[in-house]
């Protein structure tokens, strides 16, 4: 259930003294919580809350402060709030007008509201923390690169791929409790021990066929799962892996665009000029570099996404 925010009251209090009175009013976070109009985040937001069921929630003005203060002064989500409680320009920031003794949430409840968000309300506060700086914020000349992320992945094959396919599919049928025909362990274990001899002139055809092997082992426990997991109404969940796996075990050595990680489907293979290594398993990156900052513009295999930010 949505908790509004309540605006800070300048009035003296009976029985609590004001934060306002006893704070300096020149400080850089006073100035900041005094210029950001604070509504623009309520209107934006009540509509991921309910109105009238649930428990309350925190105020939307504090779960932003927070977001902001852990930006400012590059704090994790725990010290973030532990420093709320030690600080009273914290609270004031966050629109408490009486100090507060106690943790005004958990650092949990951070994640939790990042995620209801989403990337809209990230930008909205991006554009709100650019707005504030006007004309100052705008850059008359950019300089824009690309350049190569290395990626610390493992040396990528196509029968450690295959193997962890089929990992992932006897683990999701344990999961979900699924009686599987077979499950391929000690078979597998053998397929494993004769890639090992793939470089081997006269063990070269036997690596071959473990290879085949495990592509057809992989997609056997596809198509079992896919006959069994409509009975558990998780046939839809899982679709999307079950078709890139199929996509992983159908590619071959010299097909492009190739898929080198399952974690990371975006890494590539990129050549590179040094001695000790040809290739390299990296992704594209796209950066922006004005006078006073760097912006991440976008990360694909190709660039095809590319957006350029703007104040």
């Amino acid at each position: 259930m949505l908790t509004k925010s309540s605006p800070i009251s300048t009035q003296s209090n009976l029985f609590h003294s004001e934060l306002f009175s006893q704070l300096d009013v020149k400080d850089p976070l006073i100035q900041l919580a005094n210029t950001i109009n604070w509504t623009v985040f309520d209107d934006a937001f009540e509509q991921h809350y309910s109105q009238d069921n649930g428990r309350p929630s925190k105020p939307i003005r504090l779960m932003v402060g927070l977001l902001l203060l852990k930006q400012l002064e590059n704090l994790s989500d725990e010290r973030v709030v532990l420093q709320f409680k030690r600080n009273p320009y914290y609270q004031y920031f966050c629109g408490y007008s009486n100090y507060m003794p106690g943790m005004p949430c958990n650092a949990t409840e951070l994640v939790h509201f990042r995620k209801r968000i989403g990337v809209k309300g990230f930008n909205l506060i991006f554009k709100m923390s650019v707005a504030l700086h006007g004309k100052q914020a705008q850059e008359s000349s950019v300089l824009i690169d690309t350049t190569v992320q290395e990626k610390n992945i493992t040396y990528p094959t196509d029968a450690k791929l295959a193997i962890k396919i089929i990992n992932r599919l006897n683990k999701l049928a344990k999961r979900h409790g699924i009686q599987q025909r077979r499950t391929y362990v000690k078979e597998v274990k053998n397929c494993r021990l004769s890639i090992r001899h793939f470089r081997h002139v006269k063990k070269r055809a036997k690596a071959k066929k473990a290879l085949t092997r495990l592509r057809t082992i992989a997609n056997k426990l596809i198509r079992e799962l896919q006959r069994k997991l409509p009975t558990h109404s998780l046939f839809e969940t899982y679709q999307k892996d079950f078709l890139f796996y199929q996509q992983v075990l159908a590619q071959q050595p010299k097909d492009k665009n190739k898929i080198y990680s399952l974690h990371e489907p975006d890494v590539m293979s990129l050549p590179k000029a040094k001695t000790t290594s040809n290739m390299n398993t990296a992704i594209k990156s796209l950066l922006s570099l004005p006078k006073t900052i760097t912006l991440l513009l976008a990360w694909s295999v190709m660039i095809k996404t590319s957006t350029i930010l703007k104040p």
